[in-house]
């Protein structure tokens, strides 16, 4: 398909525009929120954000799922949100001066999508390169036989995750993803969301209410530094 400089432009201006960067931001986290829950997130008044977000829904940037009276939304698809992913990456290394201890807690854990992502997932990621649980190739990951065990050992959704190994495109089942902070890859695809429900199943990760950080609990601590060999 060929693109215009048009449409290149179309796509930044949609993305670009302070709220919907906002509510964006917002909805990397993986989950749908309200146009309410959104509006208070990028500081607008309601009748502003709905404005905002039928521009991002007719762009196909977003999508909207209705249940009961109310109507949430969320990133379109996951090629919204690793060009989304790819420019934090981008406006990071641009500007450097944003990486200050207000966003330490940020940059330790937080969403990226539907998976984990900070330092402590590249640490995790480490582990298990290093232990030869995953080995990495040119365009996606495999989970080696005692990574499937070992990973299986750490909740149902990744048991769940490692039973459509031969049902999903391999890119999409288990790849490294870039971390806009550290530079280095964490776990991502089906495998790396599955790893991230785990966490949270397990109560050792929660989420922050209309945010991407994800606070890492007392028993977190205590699993990641005996599993992964991570100390706080």
């Amino acid at each position: 398909m060929v693109q215009s400089s048009g449409s290149f432009v179309a796509v930044g201006t949609l993305v670009g525009d302070p709220a919907r960067a906002a509510m964006l931001l917002a909805l990397m986290d993986g989950r749908a929120y309200t146009a309410s829950e959104l509006a208070r997130v990028a500081g607008v008044m309601p009748q502003t954000a709905s404005t905002h977000l039928r521009r991002l829904v007719e762009g196909g940037v977003l999508s909207v799922v209705s249940q009961g009276r109310h109507r949430y939304h969320q990133l379109a698809t996951g090629e919204v949100a690793e060009m989304l992913e790819g420019i934090l990456r981008f406006s990071s290394r641009a500007a450097p001066t944003l990486r200050t201890a207000a966003l330490s807690d940020l940059r330790r854990a937080r969403s990226c999508y539907r998976h984990m992502a900070g330092v402590h997932a590249v640490a995790i990621t480490d582990h298990l390169l290093a232990a030869g649980h995953l080995q990495p190739a040119a365009a996606h990951w495999q989970v080696t036989d005692s990574g499937a065990a070992f990973l299986r050992s750490l909740g149902a959704p990744l048991d769940q995750a490692l039973r459509q190994a031969h049902t999903l495109r391999p890119e999409r089942y288990c790849r490294g993803c870039l971390d806009c902070t550290e530079r280095r890859p964490h776990l991502a695809g089906v495998v790396g969301e599955a790893m991230l429900d785990s966490f949270l199943h397990n109560h050792w990760l929660r989420r922050v209410d209309g945010r991407r950080e994800l606070r890492i609990t007392p028993p977190g601590q205590q699993a990641f530094r005996s599993l992964f060999s991570i100390r706080a």
